[in-house]
């Protein structure tokens, strides 16, 4: 059967790994994001083909899987990346956009996964994998919305991880403890090991893809090993 795969919040960081690795692997891969224009590159390295989506609207989930039907077929791996930041003290946050940040990273994961899982179970297999932060198991300072989306998606994967896997969906959420080095964001001179590398973090998501459903995991936690928790 073919491989096809789905990354949603495609960006330049963790998921144009991801995208290498699993087109390497002889995935046929779909990038999502708001805004596509910006993965142009990455689809022409990769192979891969790009469709706009806002995640944390149900029609617009909707059209990105009538799309993927169309072009891939139904995806054998969805990866959900979106997240939404609002800082600030608790009585200073707006409230629109503190809602539109746990919809964006914990609605929209419910949408995404619903509309995989309808594709998936007539064929009793699949792999749905959520991308997690420190703030999925900490609630930090000024960091409410945040934590409270990423609460949200961790208690979607583990909820879902106990249905599904009995009828051969392998659900995981991933806590990236730490942050991740890109071109915004360089390894400091002088702490060469503190940022986690995003090869490397994909190939713990490609690890978490292959396992073998007699030991399969729905969480792991990666951090630097430097990283203190």
């Amino acid at each position: 059967m073919d491989k096809s795969a789905l990354i949603v919040g495609a960006g330049s960081g963790l998921s144009a790994a991801l995208a290498r690795a699993l087109a390497a692997r002889g995935y046929r891969c779909a990038l999502s994001a708001r805004n596509v224009e910006k993965l142009s590159a990455l689809c022409t390295e990769t192979g891969a083909i790009a469709i706009a989506c806002n995640a944390a609207e149900p029609a617009s989930v909707d059209r990105l899987f009538e799309q993927l039907d169309e072009r891939l077929g139904a995806p054998s791996v969805v990866v959900y990346n979106p997240s939404a930041r609002v800082r600030g003290a608790l009585l200073e946050l707006d409230l629109a956009k503190v809602a539109e940040a746990l919809a964006i990273s914990a609605y929209g994961g419910f949408l995404v996964a619903q509309a995989a899982v309808k594709r998936m179970l007539p064929r009793k297999e699949g792999v749905i994998l959520f991308t997690g932060a420190s703030a999925s198991i900490k609630g930090y300072a000024q960091s409410a919305a945040f934590a409270m989306g990423k609460f949200a998606l961790r208690g979607l994967a583990q909820s879902m991880a106990r249905e599904l896997a009995p009828q051969g969906i392998h659900v995981a959420h991933v806590v990236i403890d730490g942050g991740i080095r890109s071109a915004q964001r360089p390894v400091p001179a002088d702490n060469p090991d503190s940022l986690l590398d995003p090869n490397a973090i994909a190939q713990n998501y490609l690890h978490l893809i292959e396992q073998q459903r007699s030991a399969w995991s729905w969480e792991i936690e990666l951090r630097p090993w430097v990283e203190r928790f």
